[in-house]
């Protein structure tokens, strides 16, 4: 059975792009919510014609007058399964979902989690308010959060509000603050950070780190400091708690100026402030129980996973405009590390 279609005509308006790709991307009406990836798949499908015949080269020239054709299929029901699985859901409404993630959820599906992912709970829970993303009813996952991380994630249930989502992240416009227990304390007072290439500090003890970041060469789960190639990225944090004798733990807000893989994670480990629990990046520097605290450094030693918390989102609305901006308490696991690191020494 064929799929059902609608029909959307475009005028191209005057001076357009050489290209008819180009052209169908500037000139398509915003609310049909086609974005250029989509555009192009249609035209290599030959869904697009121009007096009656398809147009199946991007490269096509178009002219100011162009009336073309583009049939749009009605998005069609996602491969991936829907499943039952609670939610902590922040805000919702027709084009998004912010959603509280708990540690241990992964959020993609992929070859090792087929299943029990935040994009399975979403699919169950959004059913049909989804209006397809990029031609399939799923919800749009325009950024990510590592499985032993937890907190807070923005996804889109509309075409709409994925492309506007997805050019706000793209732009670094958005909002994201992390809290982070980290082993030692930064502070623009130690000579030893002062030689760390990318490591510096701007006003009010605000660490900067400036580096690239790409895949490592021989551990391809990890990413690796580099300064020339890879990946631009910039991490800035600021100490919000200290613990123990002299400055062994510290609490601290990270924010991202980009948002690369495991950033703040290599990002804190390079400047000699690995995360407490990281199992990738924490190195071997283990809490001193003399600085503090016998309870407080077996606490830290043991803690299972890399303590790290998404706990502010802002953004501004991609279809109401509306700004907003979200906040996430810290989770049990993080909030009981800390009363024990503030009791113990």
């Amino acid at each position: 059975m064929s799929q059902p279609s609608a029909i959307l005509r475009v005028t191209i308006a005057e001076n357009p792009p050489p290209r008819l790709d180009k052209a169908l991307a500037r000139d398509v009406p915003e609310a049909a919510a086609l974005s250029r990836s989509r555009l192009a798949r249609l035209i290599a499908e030959g869904a697009v014609t121009r007096g009656g015949e398809a147009v199946t080269d991007p490269r096509a020239r178009v002219a100011a007058g162009d009336v073309l054709e583009i049939t749009v299929p009605e998005a069609k029901d996602s491969h991936i399964g829907g499943e039952d699985i609670p939610l902590d859901i922040v805000f919702e409404d027709d084009d998004l979902i912010v959603v509280n993630k708990p540690v241990g959820m992964v959020v993609h599906p992929a070859p090792g989690t087929p299943g029990g992912t935040l994009v399975n709970a979403l699919l169950a829970h959004c059913g049909d308010t989804l209006s397809g993303v990029g031609g399939e009813k799923r919800p749009g996952v325009v950024h990510r959060i590592d499985k032993d991380t937890s907190g807070l994630l923005v996804a889109a249930k509309s075409d709409k509000a994925h492309h506007g989502l997805a050019e706000q992240f793209e732009k670094h416009t958005v909002e994201r603050h992390y809290r982070a227990l980290v082993h030692g304390v930064p502070d623009a007072g130690d000579p030893r950070l002062k030689g760390v290439r990318g490591v510096s500090f701007e006003p009010c003890n605000v660490l900067k780190i400036t580096t690239q970041l790409a895949r490592h060469k021989t551990d391809r789960q990890k990413q690796a400091v580099l300064f020339s190639g890879g990946r631009h990225a910039v991490t800035r944090a600021r100490v919000v708690e200290r613990f123990g004798t002299p400055g062994a733990a510290a609490l601290v807000d990270c924010w991202l100026e980009t948002g690369r893989t495991h950033q703040i994670r290599v990002h804190m480990a390079h400047a000699g402030h690995g995360l407490i629990g990281d199992p990738v990046y924490g190195g071997r520097r283990r809490a001193s129980a003399r600085a503090l605290g016998e309870a407080a450094a077996e606490a830290a030693r043991t803690f299972p996973r890399q303590a790290l918390h998404a706990a502010t989102l802002g953004f501004v609305h991609p279809v109401s405009g509306e700004v907003m901006r979200f906040e996430a308490p810290l989770p049990s696991d993080m909030a009981d590390l800390i009363e024990i690191f503030r009791t113990s020494a």
